[in-house]
């Protein structure tokens, strides 16, 4: 008996963003954003803890959607709520590779170190990367600096619909 699978298989959208956050404002975009994922039956790909990565979970568990989250750790409660697949590594940091190097597109939110670590590598494996504009953090940094970037290295979103336009679009 032979499988066939389907040639339009859904997205996997990763979302990198700060684990902690104290702007509302980051809060709503990125559980805005996770329920447009969702509505667009992509599956979300993150580092499955808190912050931005809990609250695009959060949307996308609105809409139904499937999350995968690739904690850092063994330790499964680590795991925010709404992650529905979770994937152990104990690699630390490392497990940022993972999370953008399975994914078809990668999204930025506000972050840090982590943030950037990531954004970089999508940028360095050819990825689709789009940062959120106005969220803060090194995605805001990296917007600002794209003098100093090579050209059609990002997309920037104004807000979430051009993102997930953008995200979701053939290319």
């Amino acid at each position: 008996m032979a499988i066939i699978l389907s040639k339009s298989l859904p997205k996997r959208i990763a979302v990198c963003g700060s684990n902690v956050l104290t702007s509302q404002s980051v809060i709503n975009i990125a559980e805005n954003l996770g329920s447009e994922i969702g509505k667009h039956n992509g599956i979300l790909l993150c580092g499955g803890m808190g912050g931005v990565m809990e609250s695009v979970s959060r949307g996308v568990k609105k809409s139904n959607g499937i999350t995968v989250g690739i904690l850092p750790n063994e330790n499964k409660s680590d795991a925010n709520p709404y992650i529905d697949i979770i994937i152990n590594t104990s690699l630390g940091k490392m497990r940022n590779f993972f999370v953008v190097s399975i994914a078809d597109v990668v999204i930025g939110i506000a972050g840090s170190w982590g943030t950037l670590s990531e954004l970089s590598m999508a940028m360095n494996l050819n990825k689709k990367v789009i940062l959120l504009a106005n969220t803060g953090g090194v995605v805001d940094l990296l917007i600002n600096s794209k003098s100093q970037t090579p050209s059609g290295t990002f997309f920037i979103a104004k807000d979430v619909n051009s993102a997930i336009s953008e995200a979701f679009s053939s290319n």
